[in-house]
């Protein structure tokens, strides 16, 4: 808890999960988080080893952040972290998530023995953000898409995460959650898809 129990520490490493953010985009991902707290955040972060500073190649050439190794392997700690907060009795499983919050909420709420032999490639669309998601051998893989993205077996869009998590969580149709998430794609597949996930029981 030294190293990352300062208040904001957590959901700063959480957006540099999937790869390098750059200051001002890990800044409008967390609302709140003001300018000079992320700053000394992302130096205690440096200075403990787990987030490290780069420079992208060109055309980009700008300065971005990135979790070291010792740093992505915080991710099962967070899963756990996150599996644990859901079966609060006062959690809200419809609370607002950045577009990765929603994603590694994917791979932590994977029901791996669901999978069976299924293999996928999906592409989630949340506002401007996109990802993949291949899915195979018993695990969910998510990166930010590129530019050339392989023709997926699903599409799914919409505006934020928050609009996915009535048909994902929730297991309510398209229609009933107000047709904000669309589907492209095969819909008994999509539908199998959906179903890989679900939030563990509440605790009293």
């Amino acid at each position: 808890m030294e190293l990352v129990g300062e208040r904001w520490t957590l959901p700063i490493i959480r957006e540099m999960m999937l790869g390098p953010r750059r200051f001002n985009g890990l800044r409008a991902a967390l609302p709140g988080l003001s300018a000079k707290v992320l700053t000394e955040r992302l130096a205690s972060l440096e200075r403990t080893g787990i987030v490290r500073r780069e420079t992208l190649p060109p055309p980009a050439s700008v300065q971005v952040y990135a979790l070291t190794e010792w740093g992505l392997a915080l991710e099962p700690v967070m899963q756990e972290l996150g599996r644990w907060a859901v079966r609060s009795p006062g959690h809200d499983p419809m609370l607002p998530l950045t577009p990765v919050a929603f994603m590694l909420s994917l791979r932590t709420m994977l029901v791996p023995e669901r999978i069976g032999g299924l293999e996928l490639r999906v592409l989630f669309d949340v506002g401007s953000a996109r990802f993949t998601g291949t899915l195979g051998q018993g695990e969910l893989r998510i990166a930010p898409a590129g530019e050339d993205v392989p023709v997926p077996d699903l599409r799914f869009s919409a505006e934020t995460a928050t609009d996915y998590l009535p048909v994902f969580y929730g297991k309510r149709s398209v229609e009933e959650a107000g047709g904000r998430l669309s589907i492209a794609g095969d819909g008994a597949l999509a539908a199998r898809f959906i179903d890989l996930f679900a939030l563990p029981g509440k605790l009293g």
